[in-house]
């Protein structure tokens, strides 16, 4: 019985090139990454070897500080957006019910009661209306509380919609209430 053979040490033909390409592929596509993330990066200033002058401790804490203040303020945004989705649901599903029982009782179908399709939607709408409400006032008290730390633009976009939409569904409420639409 022969010990088992050693592997060849020369490598075959085909395995070499495959594990070359793999590598360089790898190899190109990692520095493009890094290129592409280095484009939209804002580095510090660099001194006249190349290399970034040292920070000192106050400007890395106001730093920081500034980012904390910038994620508070994107997370009062998520929140408020969260806010006007829910009552844009439940604003459109009001007035959607509105609309589907207004047309089932002109058709001559009966139904419970006479008011019943604009109690409902009245209901949909006002918690809606109510649900915007109390949102914007919860995104103002924490913009007012970053604005003593910093400056801060009230109207932006997520604020603005906020508004607009909230004047939209108190129009819409007295629309119902009057039955204009």
């Amino acid at each position: 019985m022969q010990p088992p053979s050693s592997p060849d040490p020369t490598p075959h033909h085909d395995a070499r090139p495959a594990h070359v390409a793999t590598t360089r592929v790898s190899s190109l596509i990692s520095r493009l990454f890094a290129r592409l993330g280095s484009l939209g990066s804002f580095a510090p200033p660099e001194d006249h070897d190349g290399k970034a002058p040292p920070r000192t401790s106050d400007e890395l804490a106001l730093a920081r500080t500034d980012m904390a203040a910038h994620r508070t303020l994107m997370a009062a945004d998520r929140t408020l957006m969260a806010w006007v989705r829910t009552a844009l649901s439940m604003v459109s599903f009001g007035f959607t019910i509105y609309k589907i029982l207004q047309g089932l009782a002109e058709s001559g179908t009966a139904l419970g009661v006479a008011t019943q399709p604009r109690v409902v939607a009245l209901f949909l709408i006002g918690l809606g209306n109510l649900s915007i409400v109390l949102g914007t006032m919860e995104y103002w008290q924490t913009a007012r509380g970053l604005a003593r730390e910093q400056v801060i633009p009230i109207w932006r976009p997520s604020f603005t919609m906020a508004v607009l939409i909230g004047v939209l569904s108190v129009f819409l409420f007295v629309a119902v209430i009057f039955k204009a639409l």
